[in-house]
């Protein structure tokens, strides 16, 4: 028996979302993806049930809104588990310890049975690490009653967070639960920074949180309009105009340059009547995974490190590991050690302060990103081979070329657009970074891809209602 096959008597006990027997309509997918995202948002709102408030700084401070998640709230944990297991899974497929044939319904089935049964362990694994850790106050003060409670709460949320994304998957909704939540969570937080009315006191006095607000609040109150302007643009530890305006700027480029592609001219070996097509290879070969990778590796850097400098800080290994304190505004930042050094400078003033940290993040975060985005497309079905025979097996072929030719021809291509397009992300959240762009780079830049798939999948849903509508109407008339 194969390990896929071993699953089988969890088919009947892991909760799963039945298929749509026929094709969703579009207003239909819209509606369902706006539930899906409201029951999220309210998750993201309740208090999780029996924690004590914790005068320990935030661990997971810097991958919150990339991992969508909220502290203290159902979704503490956010898609981490989600991610986690479908990287696990994709990287044994990959490397052939588990074999799937995705034509056969039944191991397709039991690969979605194992990915959610590894979600599920991977969110019970990390519910007990978080309150066995003193996330939520001292054991001792909480009660082993509220320690399985507050467990229990976590582990249901991590459940629901599947389903959310398994109805979106199954074809109800539109894209992927992943995405929509980690954009939602990204552009919310630009729009708190950008529009919070919430007043924070950093010891001169009460300030507007939000940028846009504070520049209209300074220039009401203060009589010197220049000197309201520069704190406006240029205020610390706190969102300014030029925050906001480099994340406008950083939007734009990643919207341009997500257009750049080579376009490959196909023609059809056997249907000689059928129009030619074209097979794109874009720059963004590999979309959004290769900053999610190394977000999730830096994520797990992070999180270790932390707890053995909890523990341990003392030892000179650990603080070789990571070296941690707590801020003015306390958070809990890297101060030296590897965490240090593959953690983004929050200014160009920290840039230009400490050139060998900026050097050393510059090119931890290009060549990461390159080494992913190469070895996902091999793990994910994407590589030359994989494309080929696809292409192989719709009869199509490279105009101009036999067929032969075509793993060679690909192989000019993919690989080359993988990597460049891996360095290319990595280099647009480095420019984020440092630009100061409101949340971080690598959460600007997963923002506007998710945003952008989405507006492709609107444009290629309404065209496929409109073709069916078209089709039932001729088929009226007849």
């Amino acid at each position: 028996m194969t390990l896929l096959q071993w699953l089988s008597p969890f088919l009947y006990i892991i909760p799963e979302v039945q298929a749509p027997e026929k094709r969703v309509p579009f207003r239909v997918k819209l509606a369902w993806t706006a539930i899906v995202l409201i029951v999220f948002l309210v998750c993201c709102q309740i208090p999780l049930y029996g924690i004590r408030p914790s005068d320990h700084a935030d661990p997971l401070y810097w991958i919150r809104v990339v991992l969508a998640s909220n502290r203290g709230t159902l979704m503490e944990l956010g898609i981490s588990p989600i991610v986690t297991s479908g990287m696990v899974l994709q990287l044994l497929v990959g490397t052939k310890q588990i074999s799937l044939n995705p034509d056969d319904p039944q191991e397709r089935a039991l690969y979605n049975c194992a990915q959610k049964l590894l979600g599920l362990l991977i969110t019970l694994g990390e519910a007990i690490l978080y309150v066995f850790s003193g996330m939520y106050g001292d054991t001792k003060t909480l009660g082993l009653g509220n320690c399985i409670l507050i467990i229990l709460q976590l582990f249901i949320a991590g459940l629901i967070v599947l389903l959310l994304d398994e109805v979106l998957q199954k074809g109800y909704g539109m894209g992927s639960g992943i995405s929509l939540f980690i954009a939602t969570n990204i552009c919310e937080n630009i729009i708190w920074k950008a529009f919070s009315p919430t007043t924070i006191n950093l010891g001169g006095g009460p300030e507007f949180e939000g940028a846009v607000i504070a520049l209209f609040y300074l220039l009401i109150t203060r009589k010197n309009k220049f000197a309201a302007l520069r704190e406006a643009f240029y205020r610390k530890n706190l969102p300014n105009i030029t925050n906001l305006m480099a994340t406008v700027i950083v939007f734009l480029v990643v919207i341009y340059v997500q257009g750049f592609r080579v376009d490959l001219p196909l023609k059809h070996t056997k249907s000689r009547g059928i129009s030619d097509t074209r097979y794109p290879i874009k720059l963004f070969y590999t979309s959004n995974i290769p900053v999610i990778l190394q977000t999730a590796l830096v994520s797990n850097l992070y999180f270790f490190s932390q707890l053995l400098h909890r523990r341990y800080s003392s030892n000179f290994f650990v603080r070789l590991f990571g070296d941690w304190r707590t801020n003015q505004h306390g958070q809990y930042v890297p101060v030296g050690g590897l965490a240090y050094y593959v953690s983004p400078p929050r200014s160009m003033a920290e840039v230009l302060s400490d050139p060998i940290h900026s050097f050393l993040y510059v090119a931890f975060i290009l060549i990461s990103c390159a080494l992913f985005s190469i070895i996902w497309i091999e793990i994910s079905g994407g590589s030359p081979r994989d494309v080929a025979h696809q292409l192989e097996k719709q009869g199509l072929v490279i105009k101009g070329f036999r067929e032969q030719s075509v793993v060679t021809i690909l192989y000019r291509y993919i690989p080359t657009a993988a990597a460049l397009g891996g360095m290319c992300i990595g280099a647009l959240a480095i420019f984020a970074d440092f630009m100061g762009a409101i949340g971080s780079g690598t959460g600007i830049l997963l923002a506007v891809s998710i945003i952008f798939q989405y507006f492709e999948t609107y444009s290629r849903e309404q065209k496929s209602d409109s073709t069916a509508l078209s089709f039932n109407t001729d088929v009226g008339l007849f």
